[in-house]
């Protein structure tokens, strides 16, 4: 997962925060720091199992920071609009770099957060913990009264959304962790996580050939998988959309923009894989997934951020991003994308992916 942001950040630079040597060490396999804040938000604020304070659901407390760029912090802002949370759980949007000590708000006039107030997404980290010495990493959940951060537990907080804040959820809103399935969708879960979300990371921070190569025969074999399950049915568990598409969702929006060239994930594009291609689709073109992604910041993400994988700071143009617009024809494997649910209504007035950063004829 990336960590902290933009505004000292030179393309190939070499500045004080620059970020060139930051995520490659040589000779070694990646391995993703999954130490993260375990504080949850739960409808009665009770303390964690580790002794963690309670926090308590409660509209308007907290604000949800989660860059655009990032596949983590993207499934969290799914989430929030497949339920309908927008009007309980606002939103922060930091700009799609960093430099090595902080996501910045260099989006926002002033270069603040409006609510927040802050310029770093470190000040609310320290707020809570000061000198944390971990990543600041996206999504965040932040306690507003105080400024200080609850949570960047970024698979527990999207569950929480879907279970302990329904009472907040619209109208209509979809299941997505249902019980019945639960057992099933962590399963799954696991296996892409392992494999894909963090299986790319591995193929593109790879130290050595030996480790790239043991990285890439693992992803691939998951992507094989993938695509046979996928063949005969419309989503990954059950016939509605899930937390666990949602979670592969996220990977597969960045894989020919970003992985399939810049981390070296290249046996084959996205959209040369035919069931993947045309689910990854049938997604982009439901309400909540393509309308919340931004393929613009996306690549000026990986592209600049990562100095020591792409020193000259170039951003590719490509890919032509028009396919994502055609049919999939998924239907005919039946499924009800949100059950007995309804699609969200329109994208909340100031959230908008910012016209040509989608895919757009």
């Amino acid at each position: 997962m990336s960590h902290d942001t933009e505004s000292t950040l030179t393309a190939g630079g070499t500045g004080e925060h620059s970020t060139r040597g930051a995520y490659v060490t040589g000779g070694q396999e990646f391995t993703r720091d999954t130490n993260y804040i375990e504080d949850r938000v739960t409808r009665d604020g009770r303390p964690g199992d580790h002794g963690e304070p309670g926090w308590r659901a409660e509209a308007g407390r907290y604000r949800l920071v989660a860059a655009r760029a990032c596949p983590w912090a993207n499934r969290t802002v799914i989430v929030r609009r497949l339920l309908g949370l927008e009007e309980a759980i606002s939103l922060g949007q930091p700009g799609p770099t960093h430099d090595s000590r902080s996501w910045t708000f260099d989006l926002d006039p002033g270069g603040k957060d409006p609510v927040l107030g802050i310029e770093r997404l470190q000040e609310a980290y320290f707020k809570r913990f000061p000198g944390y010495p971990r990543g600041i990493t996206v999504p965040a959940l932040v306690d507003v009264p105080t400024g200080a951060v609850v949570t960047n537990n970024f698979p527990q907080i999207t569950l929480d959304f879907s279970t302990e804040w329904t009472e907040f959820h619209r109208p209509g809103a979809p299941d997505l962790y249902p019980e019945p399935l639960r057992d099933e969708i962590d399963t799954v879960n696991k296996r892409v996580f392992t494999e894909v979300n963090n299986g790319v990371y591995r193929c593109g921070f790879a130290g050595s050939q030996e480790a790239y190569q043991a990285a890439y025969d693992r992803l691939w074999t998951a992507m094989d998988w993938l695509e046979d399950r996928l063949t005969a049915q419309r989503y990954l568990v059950g016939d509605t959309i899930t937390e666990a598409d949602v979670r592969l969702f996220t990977t597969l929006a960045r894989f020919d923009a970003v992985y399939h060239g810049h981390f070296k994930c290249n046996r084959q594009k996205l959209s040369e894989m035919p069931a993947l291609w045309a689910y990854a689709r049938d997604l982009f073109q439901t309400p909540g997934f393509g309308d919340t992604t931004d393929f613009v910041q996306i690549k000026q993400h990986y592209y600049i951020v990562h100095e020591d994988i792409n020193p000259t700071g170039i951003v590719p143009a490509g890919p032509d991003l028009s396919g994502w617009l055609e049919a999939h024809g998924r239907e005919a494997l039946g499924g009800r994308p949100f059950g007995d649910g309804t699609p969200p209504g329109p994208v909340r007035k100031g959230e908008e992916v910012e016209p040509g950063h989608g895919a757009a004829r």
